[in-house]
């Protein structure tokens, strides 16, 4: 089937919107439009077998018996409907439309009957009885040819996907968190299971797939697909987890129909509620909602991380709250397979990104730690750049993540860099954001550099050598150093100085009269300046005592004197502290020093040349981890020669005279 053919259906279910305009919002209009797909595709998929499901039902009727797997067995599929309405009947009684359509969706399997119940769906058939629509829009969907021989289950997910943008869009919600675009899921799995093409084609495999944030389950039907294209007689299970409702009951559905467990893909976050506690598979892959917060999960993460550590999923470290992205990446993490003795077992990773956990948070944050943790234990297999504009929620650039415990042995200790951001084609008409596309030849081309990255990295005379770069894991690792200097101080007595000191608590402390004494004292001093602070105290106090005051005593008194009279200087004298010297906090520094490099040969060679007395703060010094993809790849172009630019500015000139004269006469 087309593009064009399944938005022609898109396009016939949508249309159901112009019966709800009025009684319905805009933005409720999917709350109609997306069950009752459901429910037609069901009954579409359910007809070849209606009759013989039909008579296990009479046949068991009147039996104190189960009959549940006999009528599965009957169906052909893990669901059945024991009525013997259909939608086409329903509509044709008008009267008793809502009390008909309850009954034919109380007559499905407890399984089938949860999908439409996550959509509400006895709520909107109360509405739109009520509001004297539900025969027509029954009659509507009635016309909608969803056979399987008509529209393939890889089809029909895209009908459901064009459905739910076009709700996401009424809705003003954002239509990247249900869906990816399937070209993007096409290179994504080839790029991960593309490694295993020999061990997959082996008779008897079984292999596992999770995607932890699945939405209408594109991902988990790609990996199905290539999965068995590979090897015709593998067994693939596939498992999910989904916050949406909408989106989790068309994914649970459309598993239902390809024969797979439905239970499998199961409702909620998988944060604080995890469907697949302790369970670990083959492959893992998802596209999580770029920069969404978690503040709602918080309490749970928090107390995981916590009281578990590396025992639970999150051990590693917590990313900011505004950005979820590194949690799922922990979760999928702490579901690999361990790697047996002989090299057996383990899993691989795909999950897509915004540009933002690569580098963001310094060193000892926790996204720094994520990172630090992931590559230590050599799990980063490589990164791929992607091209802007492919999403249809974002323009931005996105990379791929392929993670693994089972790294090959030229791969151990290393990390592959893939520049594919050139690698699209622009599309003939957008959606949304996405203007760009990955073509098959696009597709295949990363995939092949992506499986001979190291021969291309390490070969100047590859083609593509400029696109792909190798780097050790500890590469990306730097120590972030303190660089601190003395605190140099000259003292003076000013209004300025005196003001500062007579607002500190420690003076506001001293009795009335000795505090009057001594600001009197300090203002009619002759000698105001001092270079050190030995003779501004010993000044200071002789005029104190001049007065007939007493001189205040106690180190809290000390220290709020010399910070108010000691003005930085460059020529002032250096502070010490127990004879080192104090440093100075506004002149401290910061460095991010290679990891490995000898710290004190950096500040001799890189910051003694312009601070000959700074030193470094080793008891600051923190370990960092950042990938900074695009700094790798950066290409210097030099600015346009400005006889060129002048040239230009002219033409344009003459043109615009031109252009005016022409006005004019």
């Amino acid at each position: 089937m087309n593009s064009s053919k399944h938005t022609e259906l898109a396009n016939h279910a949508w249309s159901v919107a112009d019966l709800l305009r009025g009684d319905y919002k805009q933005s409720d209009y999917g709350k109609v439009i997306l069950p009752f797909t459901v429910l037609r595709r069901l009954e579409c998929v359910l007809e070849p077998t209606r009759e013989k499901v039909t008579q296990i039902t009479e046949q068991y009727k009147d039996c104190d018996i189960d009959a549940d797997r006999f009528l599965r067995r009957a169906s052909g599929h893990s669901f059945y409907n024991t009525s013997n309405l259909t939608l086409k009947k329903i509509a044709a009684d008008p009267q008793s439309a809502a009390k008909n359509l309850t009954v034919y969706v109380g007559a499905f399997s407890d399984n089938a009957r949860g999908v439409l119940d996550r959509f509400e769906f006895a709520q909107q058939i109360k509405r739109l009885d009520s509001a004297g629509l539900l025969y027509q829009v029954i009659g509507k969907f009635t016309d909608l040819d969803l056979r399987p021989e008509v529209v393939p289950n890889h089809n029909m997910g895209y009908i459901f996907e064009e459905l739910i943008r076009r709700f996401s869009e009424q809705s003003n919600e954002t239509a990247g968190e249900h869906f990816t675009p399937r070209e993007v899921i096409q290179l994504m799995v080839r790029l991960l299971v593309a490694p295993d093409g020999d061990a997959l084609q082996l008779p008897g495999a079984v292999r596992t797939v999770l995607d932890p944030a699945c939405g209408t389950g594109g991902m988990l039907s790609a990996m199905d697909d290539l999965i068995t294209e590979l090897n015709p007689d593998a067994t693939v299970e596939v498992f999910g987890q989904e916050l949406n409702p909408e989106s989790w009951a068309i994914c649970r559905s459309d598993l239902m129909i390809k024969g797979q467990d439905p239970e499998n893909i199961r409702f909620g976050n998988s944060f604080s509620d995890d469907g697949h506690q302790r369970k670990s598979f083959d492959y893992m892959l998802a596209n999580p909602p770029f920069g969404v917060e978690w503040k709602k999960v918080k309490d749970e993460v928090t107390a995981e991380h916590e009281q578990l550590g590396d025992a639970g999923r999150f051990g590693a470290g917590l990313p900011r709250i505004n950005d979820g992205s590194l949690l799922f990446l922990q979760h999928m993490i702490s579901k690999m397979k361990p790697v047996d003795v002989e090299g057996g077992g383990g899993s691989r990773i795909a999950i897509v990104f915004n540009g933002s956990p690569l580098f963001t948070g310094a060193a000892g944050s926790g996204e720094s730690e994520i990172r630090r943790w992931i590559l230590e234990n050599d799990w980063l297999e490589g990164i791929v750049a992607l091209p802007d504009q492919l999403f249809y929620n974002t323009g931005i650039s996105t990379f791929f993540w392929i993670l693994t415990n089972r790294k090959s042995p030229d791969h151990k200790g290393k990390v592959v860099l893939l520049d594919a951001r050139d690698q699209w084609q622009k599309m003939r008409k957008s959606l949304g954001d996405k203007r760009k596309e990955l073509g098959k030849d696009h597709i295949a081309a990363v995939v092949k550099l992506y499986g001979e990255a190291l021969e291309a990295a390490g070969d100047a005379e590859h083609p593509l050598h400029g696109k792909v770069k190798v780097f050790r894991n500890e590469d990306f690792g730097y120590q972030r150093i303190t660089v601190e200097r003395p605190l140099k101080l000259r003292f003076e007595v000013t209004d300025e100085t005196l003001a500062a000191l007579e607002a500190s608590k420690v003076i506001q402390k001293l009795p009335q009269k000795q505090s009057i004494v001594m600001f009197d004292a300090f203002e009619s001093m002759d000698v105001t300046s001092w270079a050190t602070k030995q003779e501004a105290w010993l000044a200071l106090k002789d005029a104190v005592v001049a007065a007939g005051s007493t001189w205040p005593t106690g180190a809290p008194f000390n220290k709020a004197l010399r910070d108010a009279i000691g003005v930085r200087n460059p020529e002032g004298e250096v502070q010490l502290v127990k004879g080192q010297p104090e440093p100075d906090p506004e002149l401290r520094d910061y460095e991010n020093v290679p990891l490995g490099e000898d710290v004190e040969e950096y500040l001799t060679r890189e910051v003694h040349p312009h601070v000959p007395d700074a030193w470094i703060d080793h008891s600051k010094t923190k370990i960092g981890y950042e990938i900074p993809f695009t700094r790798h790849f950066y290409v210097y172009e030099p600015p346009r020669p400005l006889a060129e630019i002048d040239a230009d500015l002219k033409a344009l000139e003459a043109e615009i005279q031109g252009l005016l004269r022409e006005v004019t006469e």
